[in-house]
């Protein structure tokens, strides 16, 4: 009896220090889920669950569904059903948490359950019970619970190719990868990786914090292993889903700052890149708000709007995208895009195809499960603006796990994109895209004229077909447009202190994709310009008719400029009396000018003067690249000259002291009337000039 009594004790004992250790755990979880470290948070609930005495149905059910709330937000999708299966099972599961089910469902690609599930809610007797946002996003589930199907059967149709690409990825998370270079030549993306810094796992996931990342490719243009940025952007705390403004300068990024004792809000920050290096985070006050999450920055291909996610008061719903412009003078004008991107549900991780197509991710438009990509394509409205028309890109560019994350290399519908699909733990990987499609661009340069890119400049491109865009240039000076085909283009390339270049193109339909190339070599304003490859007669003044190129090239330049006045000079090598060369060099600057005036030029914006020998040349840096034997700022003197000890050398000296140039005087000629009154035809709006001179007003000089 003695025996018995003992073991019943024994029994009550170890009832009791379970559900002890079961309260303490829930505790504990609570304690984390407050803070969103939801990865702990499950750890614990799963501990109290599993010391909840099995006849105790209802707490286990209580217990399960915590767990499951957690599971869910780490997207540890078939936990999370699990757990809400117990949950059903125990008849603890609220209308709420069958609607969560029904998304993991629809995520799981268990789709006649999700189906099945998202009709029991519909009936009135649940539906009553729920919000007009909640109904809808059961509708919605519905609908992406049969179109699903069709979509993966139609995957040849939808023309993308997706392939893992598993060079960038690891064990752990890679997502949002963001393509950055004037050649695409590098892949920033977020990783949570065994290399990212900190020792410590976060609450939030089981694994480190995520860093940013960058693969390069190499002179054979194959990508090297990916690194992390070493500098003081990556810290022990999140960083992630960055993108970039058009110039690459600056580096817009969320990050995620650690605090034991209150819930963790997401932050756009900025990064300035010098030279190669990407210096610290500082965050970006977009509202004072904060108690919301401001996360998955873009920057419009223009450069002027920053478009991000927010939970923020005055949404549709869960997370939306919102967008602020960007000035010289901060952040103004913020806005939720509002519909029809914006739904009840979720919609993040906005980024652009350079054309200006938006896409984004979202769970709250009917979708093959999860996170879906989209395309809001900006519709064209004089009355409305901001207004996009959707399209879902189907599967394979879908899945029934979260897709999210595009970036494109150029204008081609060709890129990379993150997925967590078939990935049991819910992690994500990058996957590289590509849907054929016949598109024409044109690509150009602009740099200065005898020298290098000019990354300042910008380039007016008018169509007859209503076209006009202001183009910036990358760091390279190079830009790149879509052009349609049967549209005639005008563009004009500039630069603050340099002279326009105009370049005329048109555009005829191909069956295969087609690039054409535009330069624009810009002449200084402030600095002789050499006119290239200006030939003259043996000893004499007249012209060669292998000059007229470059003469033509010259009359087009000053009709491009109406309103430039230019000084033409000639010059010669120091062999020869001064004399004789000041006057050969006279004559031969009046030949080049009497070819002007004879092919339209106005007498009066010429001046030509020789200057003989008098002005020796001096060396830029562009042309030591082709004479390394010289260096930036040399003057070619006549001792500079006879201290060389090679002919050769010597002769390439004289050579490039016979040139002729031309510097611009004035770039106000014909503006004024003989009053001093600007004349009416320089004040006139833009759309009232002609078409040679119908670009905004800050094209001038």
């Amino acid at each position: 009896m003695r025996n018995i009594c003992s073991i019943i004790s024994w029994i009550v004992i170890a009832v009791v220090m379970a559900s002890c250790g079961a309260d303490s755990a829930m505790k504990k979880g609570d304690k984390y889920f407050a803070l969103g470290e939801y990865y702990d948070a499950a750890t614990q609930y799963k501990k109290a669950y599993s010391q909840t005495p099995s006849k105790d149905r209802p707490l286990r059910g209580l217990r399960a569904l915590r767990m499951a709330d957690c599971y869910r937000r780490i997207n540890h999708t078939q936990r999370a059903i699990a757990a809400y299966n117990n949950a059903v099972r125990f008849k603890q599961a609220d209308t709420l948490s069958m609607f969560h089910l029904g998304q993991l469902l629809l995520k799981n690609g268990s789709y006649k359950e999700a189906e099945r599930t998202f009709s029991e809610l519909l009936d009135p007797a649940y539906a009553s019970t729920l919000s007009d946002q909640t109904v809808q996003l059961i509708r919605n589930g519905l609908e992406s619970a049969r179109k699903a199907p069709q979509w993966k059967a139609n995957a040849e149709f939808s023309g993308y190719t997706v392939k893992r690409q598993d060079f960038f990825n690891s064990r752990r998370s890679e997502y949002s990868p963001m393509l950055c270079g004037d050649d695409y030549d590098q892949l920033f993306f977020s990783s949570t990786r065994n290399d990212a810094k900190g020792d410590e796992l976060s609450g939030i996931t089981g694994t480190k914090n995520a860093d940013i990342f960058v693969a390069v490719k190499d002179d054979k243009g194959k990508w090297v292993k990916p690194e992390a940025i070493d500098s003081e952007l990556n810290s022990d705390e999140d960083e992630g889903a960055c993108a970039f403004t058009p110039d690459g300068k600056t580096m817009y990024l969320t990050i995620c700052k650690t605090d034991p004792q209150y819930p963790r809000y997401a932050q756009i920050a900025t990064s300035q890149r010098s030279d190669a290096s990407w210096g610290k985070a500082t965050v970006q006050e977009i509202t004072r708000d904060t108690l919301s999450a401001f996360a998955h920055p873009a920057v419009s291909p223009d450069g002027m709007w920053l478009y991000f996610v927010s939970d923020m008061p005055g949404g549709m719903g869960g997370y939306d995208i919102w967008r602020i412009q960007l000035t010289s003078k901060g952040m103004v004008g913020l806005e939720n895009v509002g519909e029809p991107v914006n739904t009840p549900g979720n919609e993040m991780f906005p980024t652009f195809r350079p054309n200006g197509d938006l896409y984004f991710s979202s769970d709250g438009h009917p979708g093959m499960g999860g996170l879906d990509i989209f395309i809001a394509k900006p519709v064209q409205s004089e009355e409305l603006s901001n207004q996009y028309e959707l399209e879902h890109p189907g599967y394979p560019l879908n899945s029934a796990g979260d897709d999210f994350g595009m970036t494109f290399e150029g204008l081609h519908n060709r890129g990379y994109f993150s997925s967590n699909r078939g990935d049991a733990r819910g992690w994500d990987h990058i996957y590289s895209f590509e849907k054929h499609e016949v598109i024409q661009t044109v690509k150009g340069w602009v740099y200065e004229q005898d020298g290098y890119e000019l990354p300042a400049g910008l380039v007016y491109m008018v169509g007859n077909d209503g076209t006009n865009l202001k183009l910036n240039v990358k760091g390279d000076g190079s830009f790149e447009q879509e052009i349609q085909p049967g549209v005639d283009y005008v563009f004009l390339g500039t630069c603050k202190g340099f002279l326009n270049h105009k370049e005329e193109l048109r555009v005829d339909s191909v069956k295969e994709s087609q690039e054409y190339v535009l330069q624009f070599p810009l002449a200084s304003i402030t600095a002789p310009v050499l006119i290239d490859n200006i030939f003259y007669d043996f000893d004499k003044a007249t012209l060669r008719p292998e000059s007229t190129e470059a003469l033509d090239r010259l009359i087009a330049l000053l009709n491009e400029n109406p309103n430039v006045t230019i000084e033409l000079s000639a010059h010669t090598d120091q062999r020869g009396s001064d004399q004789y060369n000041e006057r050969l060099s006279q004559r031969r600057a009046e030949s080049v000018v009497n070819y002007l005036i004879e092919h339209g030029i106005a007498q009066d914006r010429l001046t030509p003067v020789g200057y003989g020998e008098q002005r020796p040349k001096t060396i830029k840096r562009k042309l030591t690249e082709k004479y390394d034997w010289m260096k930036e700022g040399d003057v070619l003197t006549a001792e500079y000259i006879a201290a060389l000890d090679d002919e050769e050398k010597q002769e390439i000296c004289h050579q490039l002291n016979r040139r002729t140039e031309f510097i611009v005087l004035r770039t106000t000629y014909g503006m004024f009337n003989a009053d001093g009154t600007v004349k009416e035809e320089v004040t006139k709006p833009a759309n009232d000039q002609q078409e040679s001179t119908s670009f905004d007003d800050d094209f001038l000089f």
